[in-house]
C-alpha cells in the first residue's frame, strides 16, 4: 500500500492526518469507493462498518485489515457528513486529492458502492468485496488474507 498512497496523506473520521505507510502495513486493505447521496452505498456502509469493528475490535489480536474510504460525494462537507454519520472508524482519502479519479480509473470504477480488496502491492484480491461479505460474511476475511502475501516480509 505504500506504493499506492505513497506522498500521501489519509484522513481518520475525526479530521487527524495520517500516514498510510504506517496505517496500512501488513494489511489487507479494501478500498471503499462510496458516497453519501449514493442510496445503496448507504445500505451497505452500516454492513461493512459491522464487519470491520468484528473483524478488529472482537478478535484478538485485531485482523489486518484497514477501509480506506474514496469519496464520490459531490463536496467535503458532504463526505464528512456521511464519514461522521454512517463510517467505522476507517481512513478516507482527503476530499479535494485529485488522485481519487486515478485510483477509480486504475481499479475501473463504473459505479458505485464498490469494495476493491487489495494486497500490500496494490494488486487486486477481489473487486468484489461487497459481495463476498454481503454472501460470507466474516469468512471472506481468511481467502483475502490467504491471497495478501501479507507475511511474505518474514519468510526469510
Amino acid at each position: 500500500m505504500v506504493d499506492v498512497f505513497s506522498g500521501r496523506l489519509l484522513v481518520s473520521k475525526d479530521g487527524r492526518s495520517v500516514d498510510p505507510e504506517e496505517a496500512l502495513q501488513n494489511k489487507v486493505v479494501g478500498l471503499y469507493f462510496s458516497a453519501g447521496w449514493c442510496s445503496p452505498c448507504r445500505d451497505f456502509t452500516p454492513v461493512l462498518c459491522d464487519f470491520y469493528t468484528e473483524l478488529l475490535e472482537e478478535t484478538e489480536p485485531p485482523a489486518p485489515f484497514e477501509v480506506v474510504f474514496i469519496s464520490s460525494d459531490h463536496s467535503a462537507e458532504e463526505m464528512v457528513g456521511y464519514m461522521r454519520a454512517m463510517h467505522g472508524d476507517w481512513l478516507a482519502l482527503p476530499f479535494h486529492d485529485p488522485y481519487k479519479h486515478d485510483l477509480k480509473k486504475k481499479y475501473n470504477i463504473t459505479a458505485i458502492p464498490k469494495l476493491v480488496i487489495v494486497k500490500q502491492t496494490g494488486e487486486v484480491i477481489t473487486d468484489k468485496g461487497r459481495k463476498q461479505i454481503r454472501d460470507k460474511g466474516l469468512s471472506c476475511f481468511r481467502n483475502w488474507l490467504e491471497s495478501a502475501d501479507i507475511f511474505q516480509n518474514f519468510s526469510s
